[in-house]
């Protein structure tokens, strides 16, 4: 789906009364329900949490005022504090308020710095804080005694956690500066589409992760309402790639992929790729790893087919692997070729890396010690010649790849994506929290899925194996897409892992076991969308 300005948001709202007759105060009623429906999704035993809810005078404290009641219906009592005038709050928020008020008694009120030093005492030692103060309306820095307020919450969401309403307040819906004092959310909770300024860095860093909930309004006004370019991965991004096979399919047409990969002490990185693009349902892998390794790549994954290269001393890739056209005839009937994990930076295969990428038309997935290559040479990379080439840059690999800085990069992260995707000629992937994947005719996505859990050895090395599989298979149909496809499907697996072990214990090799699953809750969803 695409992504929203805050001015874009108020149109699809205005739209969807007007032109599908869903009134404003269904809108809200809708917003507070699914608010609360992924809360109980997300916290176990929440009978047990002590619940803190802290409303404002806009539409956004009508939906924590919305909640409050819901939570209240089923038995789930908060405490509740309004911050503010009750002669200042209106519409839709105001009924709201008062039909909490009517149903679970009244509500604190704080109207200034005093009253909200003695209402705070009530919710110091909740589990769950509900930040429903201030919406997407917000620009500029918050002033005053409210500002007081959020730096409390976000103490007081250091012992729980902290579920942000639309947008955490005092983050702006347009741009991902930090103004001054902001909410630091665990979790956001979002409406109808993602607001563009809470992608953004260093904003993003406020978001935690971030659920996007739909409230009723029709699909086709985000579309219609944005001119951006910028899109947010879910599931109806996918509807035009086939995942359901004929039943007189052959491993031919699930295509071939040629992955170099690994070295004396990294063969691991080979195994992980490798098994990562079999279980993405490419139809032959095979792994082209220095002589000396194969034994061991060959030993753990019987479906994995292995291609001895020549070893430099140091046990890596060998520029003597394109002697007689030796890794020429090796590519020969892939679809295509990935090179990266595992190879290190040993000057010799950083040689045969960049000669590869200079001479090879296949298309070409390149990560880690590959990108590593071209630290400084960027302008080397350019020159390649696969019509269709994906990089996978963590942001370390990134500025070194630009001559930049890893802040700099982080601070435009979008930006950058589109920068070196369209100088590159290539599809970027920008790894790290909310993956942007940029395409050369300046699409760009963010990725939706994943956790902090990924950030270990192993997770890059799954990702190319993913995108060998998939680019196997999808590649021709719509590269970008495809690209898309791997990044999404590499979260959500993540996602369905961490559900098991958590994010400490997540290895790359649980992310791998969970790939047929991530597929069936992937295929299962688009199943569900079709009419």
């Amino acid at each position: 789906m695409k992504v929203l300005t805050a001015a874009q948001m108020r149109e699809v709202d205005r739209l969807s009364t007007e032109r599908f007759a869903i009134p404003s105060a269904q809108l809200m009623e809708n917003a507070g329900a699914r608010f609360v429906q992924i809360l109980l999704s997300q916290v176990a035993n929440i009978e047990q949490r002590r619940i803190a809810i802290i409303c404002g005078k806009g539409n956004n404290g009508g939906d924590g005022f919305v909640i409050a009641r819901l939570l209240a219906e089923i038995n789930r009592k908060s405490a509740v504090i309004f911050c503010g005038a009750p002669a200042d709050i209106h519409g839709d928020a105001e009924l709201n308020y008062r039909r909490y008020n009517k149903l679970a008694g009244q509500c604190l009120v704080a109207r200034d710095a005093s009253e909200w030093a003695e209402a705070k005492k009530s919710i110091a030692s909740a589990d769950i804080i509900i930040d429903a103060l201030l919406g997407t309306g917000m620009h500029g820095a918050v002033g005053g005694w409210l500002a007081e307020v959020i730096e409390d919450l976000n103490r007081f969401g250091k012992k729980g956690r902290i579920f942000a309403v639309d947008i955490p307040s005092g983050l702006s819906a347009d741009v991902g500066e930090v103004a001054g004092a902001a909410i630091k959310a665990d979790v956001t909770i979002t409406f109808t589409a993602p607001k563009i300024g809470i992608l953004l860095y260093p904003a993003s860093e406020n978001v935690g992760r971030l659920i996007v909930g739909a409230i009723g309004s029709p699909a086709t006004l985000v579309e219609e309402c944005s001119d951006s370019r910028v899109r947010w991965l879910e599931p109806l991004e996918f509807v035009g790639i086939s995942l359901h096979r004929k039943a007189n399919s052959n491993k031919g047409n699930f295509g071939h992929a040629l992955i170099a990969a690994g070295s004396v002490g990294k063969t691991g990185a080979a195994v992980m790729a490798g098994s990562a693009a079999l279980k993405s349902g490419a139809g032959l892998v095979t792994v082209a790893t220095p002589d000396i390794c194969v034994p061991i790549v060959s030993s753990f994954l019987p479906e994995l087919m292995t291609a001895p290269l020549p070893a430099t001393q140091a046990g890596t890739l060998s520029v003597r692997g394109l002697e007689h056209s030796a890794f020429a005839d090796l590519l020969r009937g892939k679809d295509i070729l990935a090179m990266g994990p595992g190879l290190t930076t040993q000057v010799e295969t950083q040689e045969f890396v960049r000669s590869v990428v200079g001479e090879t038309p296949t298309p070409l997935v390149l990560d880690a010690d590959g990108l590593n290559a071209f630290d400084g040479k960027s302008g080397e990379l350019a020159k390649h010649r696969a019509e269709q080439i994906v990089l996978t840059p963590h942001p370390g690999e990134m500025a070194r790849l630009l001559n930049s800085s890893v802040q700099e990069i982080q601070r435009h992260r979008v930006g950058v994506a589109q920068k070196a995707a369209a100088e590159l000629k290539a599809t970027i992937v920008l790894k790290g929290h909310e993956t942007v994947i940029a395409a050369p005719d300046d699409r760009t996505w963010i990725n939706s899925t994943g956790n902090p859990g990924m950030a270990k050895a192993g997770s890059g090395d799954v990702l190319t194996g993913m995108l060998a599989g998939i680019l196997a298979q999808h590649g021709n149909e719509d590269w970008p897409k495809a690209v898309c496809l791997a990044v999404y499907l590499h979260g959500l697996a993540a996602d369905i892992a961490a559900e098991e072990s958590g994010e400490i214990s997540l290895m790359a090799t649980d992310i791998i076991r969970a790939i047929p699953k991530a597929y069936a809750k992937l295929i299962a969803e688009l199943d569900d969308a079709r009419p």
